[in-house]
């Protein structure tokens, strides 16, 4: 798989409708926070709110195909750190574009945008993404003990970082992943 192949950019209010799709689907809402299905009407006026708002939010494309989606929130320019979100909404794609994805979106937070520590979070009942952030190379932080509400009972959630100096020794390795494996 050629890394170059994929880019992220800036959502567009093109691009509002699909997002909506994959975060009301079943398989995004059951790894978030909240998992309640959002109206066309909530999810528009969110993207006119982010004119005010600093959080980042991008569209993963693969292949000219917009597949994902990776966000930046709670910026903090004093501490230079920010908590990032993401998510692949199409499915059936090739094995490793998850990977590709995160290569992009972790260096869009430590060369675009100079963060120093990127922080996680990861609902305990999600073993695929606390594995997957690992694979990139974040560290558990600790874990807030029934933190969220989902349904009937209540979960933990890994808080997970990961450092720009740790990330620019990761990343030749899973690039070379990507390129060998993939």
């Amino acid at each position: 798989m050629n890394i170059d192949d994929a880019q992220l950019r800036v959502i567009q209010k093109a691009d509002l409708d699909l997002i909506l799709e994959w975060r009301n689907s079943e398989r995004i809402r059951q790894a978030m926070f909240s998992d309640v299905i959002i109206s066309k009407e909530d999810h528009y006026n969110w993207f006119n709110s982010l004119a005010k708002d600093t959080a980042i939010h991008l569209i993963f494309e693969f292949q000219g195909q917009r597949v994902g989606v990776s966000n930046y929130k709670a910026i903090d320019p004093v501490h230079n750190r920010c908590l990032w979100g993401f998510y692949l909404g199409e499915t059936n794609l090739p094995s490793g574009l998850g990977l590709v994805l995160g290569v992009h979106s972790l260096d869009y937070a430590f060369q675009r945008m100079n963060i120093r520590k990127l922080c996680s979070e990861v609902l305990a009942n999600n073993p695929i993404s606390l594995s997957y952030h690992l694979r990139l190379g974040f560290a558990l932080e600790g874990v807030l003990k029934k933190h969220i509400k989902k349904g009937n009972e209540f979960l933990d959630v890994f808080s997970l970082a990961l450092f720009q100096e740790d990330w620019e020794m990761a990343r030749p390795v899973i690039i070379n992943d990507i390129e060998n494996k993939y």
